[in-house]
């Protein structure tokens, strides 16, 4: 028997959020699956390692309207699945799916209006699989030795963003270690991409900022194997937080705009600040509050989690 997962979202947050789902699945069954997602997903990089997946199917980006459907359905018919799992209301994908011929498909109710997607991930699952599947996700990989020094706390944080409402300033950043070193013994590693690399040079020209290691030159694979092997991560609620998690890495995650009551609830290793003057657990898109993030807050969380 041949399943495929589809999970349409783009983002690597959300794909780390549907791991478990996925897992869940391929459990069911007792066989791995094919997954289809978004090349903005990374998942080819991000699950290479993992067992519970055979195929990954990168949607194209060209895929739009009809002649898109019967291009993506013709695809996938030469797959031969028998059974196909979507992970969204969207009628185009219905459609894909109809169009393989395959018999067996399970989805959100059409039409459905947004709402929590981890939740609506989780009530899917269990409904199709009969069973309690934990939101807890797990991201597998072969650890290597990353030589990271066990005498300092090793802490991760993610500079980076999807926009600039989303990130908090590399000032605070600068602060932030800065005063946490002092305390405790720390060695600093910059979660960012070549898109960061103004503000990976100004925390490096820093004075803690020395013998920081940035990510924006490596692979996926090689980042995984630093951000495995830290203490904390903490900053913008991006990719790499989500990644950390998934690793069993704590992570203290700053929520300027996002939805937190599902990005930041899911898991027990991930810990949250949002903006001054918002009830916690009720920040959302229309927030903008990376101005009222408040810096003790930050620090006396990071702080309380080292210890």
């Amino acid at each position: 028997m041949k399943v495929l997962i589809i999970q349409a979202k783009m983002g690597i947050g959300d794909m780390i959020i549907y791991l478990p789902y996925i897992h869940a699945i391929s459990k069911k069954y007792k066989r791995s699956v094919s997954i289809l997602v978004k090349d903005s997903s990374r998942a080819k990089e991000l699950l290479a390692e993992d067992n519970h997946i055979n195929e990954i199917i990168n949607l194209e980006k060209n895929m739009d309207g009809m002649k898109g459907i019967f291009k993506l359905s013709k695809e996938l018919k030469k797959r031969n699945f028998d059974k196909i799992f979507i992970f969204n209301s969207s009628l185009r994908y219905n459609l894909v799916a109809r169009l393989t011929g395959v018999k067996s498909i399970y989805q959100y109710p059409l039409f459905r209006s947004k709402d929590n997607i981890v939740l609506s991930a989780k009530i899917f699952t269990e409904d199709v699989t009969n069973e309690v599947v934990s939101t807890e996700p797990n991201l597998i990989i072969k650890k290597t030795d990353n030589n990271l020094d066990r005498s300092f706390k090793n802490i991760c944080l993610g500079i980076s963003a999807s926009g600039p409402t989303k990130r908090w300033d590399i000032n605070n950043y600068i602060k932030l270690a800065e005063k946490i070193n002092e305390k405790i013994k720390c060695k600093f590693y910059l979660a960012g991409g070549k898109n960061d690399i103004d503000l990976i040079n100004k925390f490096k020209n820093s004075s803690v900022g020395k013998d920081t290691l940035s990510f924006e030159k490596m692979n996926i694979k090689e980042t995984l194997q630093y951000i495995s092997g830290c203490d904390l991560y903490i900053g913008n609620d991006t990719g790499w937080a989500h990644i950390s998690v998934a690793l069993n890495v704590k992570a203290l995650t700053i929520f300027c705009d996002s939805p937190v009551s599902a990005y930041g609830s899911y898991s027990s290793k991930m810990f949250t600040v949002e903006p001054e003057g918002v009830i916690k657990g009720t920040t959302t898109h229309d927030t903008l509050g990376k101005d009222k993030i408040s810096f003790d807050e930050v620090y006396n969380q990071s702080i309380q989690i080292l210890n």
